[in-house]
């Protein structure tokens, strides 16, 4: 593994694992999915995938992989969320399980499924930092805003959302980059450029 093409794990219990791959790879990152604790010293970032969260929260626990995953993330290993996996990178969930665990990587109030139920998904062209001057074309699929950031976090992006307000769906701190929607589902390969230069920064 090289600065340039840096080893990037997916946490393979449930999701979107296929369609990250592709564009991880695109970007110049040499791909492999974590299901199992040793599986995460090979990797100098991860990606959790879109998915169902408390799913996911549940299925870190059977496979023991909470606490690693954690202690990675602490020590500053470099984190990518998309949809559920922002929602596992928050310090505080709305409307959750009370029995969920977080990681808590970014000081952020996500609530989950914010934008409604699977009808009412949708896609929108957003402007985010850090991307370029061209919009995004973003999919939200059952997606979590954020009601609210700490002083530390930077919000790459806002969208106008069905409550009238203007709400982040996709912010950063540090070495955590969340996002409400799927970029992995559409051809633009940007935010996982984005996250890839994130990692190779942070292993120069």
């Amino acid at each position: 593994m090289t600065a340039a093409s840096p080893t990037i794990g997916i946490l393979a219990l449930q999701g979107d694992v296929a369609e990250h791959t592709r564009h991880l790879e695109a970007a110049g990152a040499k791909v492999v999915p974590v299901r199992r604790p040793e599986e995460l010293e090979s990797v100098s970032g991860l990606v959790l995938p879109g998915g169902e969260s408390t799913t996911m929260s549940r299925l870190l626990d059977v496979y023991e992989m909470y606490e690693p995953v954690a202690e990675k993330i602490q020590a500053g290993m470099p984190v990518y969320g998309s949809c559920a996996g922002m929602i596992l990178l928050a310090s505080e969930v709305v409307d959750t399980r009370p029995d969920a665990t977080w990681f808590s990587a970014i000081d952020m109030t996500v609530r989950r499924n914010a934008f409604g139920r699977q009808v009412d998904s949708f896609e929108a062209d957003l402007l985010v930092d850090g991307l370029g001057p061209e919009p995004l074309r973003t999919v939200f699929i059952r997606a979590p805003w954020v009601e609210d950031v700490g002083p530390d976090v930077t919000v790459l992006a806002r969208v106008h959302a069905p409550d009238g307000r203007d709400h982040a769906v996709a912010v950063r701190q540090g070495t955590a980059l969340a996002t409400s929607f799927h970029p992995e589902v559409t051809s633009d390969i940007r935010v996982h450029r984005y996250f890839v230069d994130m990692v190779r920064g942070a292993t120069s």
